[in-house]
């Protein structure tokens, strides 16, 4: 099963000309994390494409930064 954990929001900036992401410390530092190929640690998030473009079209205000999470079975 998946299941995601909700990390921040997006929205635009109160210029417009920017996204503004609004991350929860609390649960960035209890994030999945996973390293690169050159040994660097990520963080790996995601944000559904249709709603920032709702955004960019100004048809929605903020939608949800989020890490899938699988779960071992």
């Amino acid at each position: 099963m998946v299941q995601s954990d909700l990390i921040g929001y997006v929205r635009k900036s109160n210029g417009g000309n920017a996204l503004k992401l609004s991350i929860s410390a609390e649960a960035f530092d209890s994030a999945q994390r996973y390293l690169s190929q050159d040994g660097k640690e990520y963080v790996g998030l995601i944000v559904n494409l249709a709603k920032v473009q709702e955004i960019l079209d100004d048809t929605r205000d903020v939608t949800s930064i989020c890490q899938i999470i699988n779960e071992e079975v």
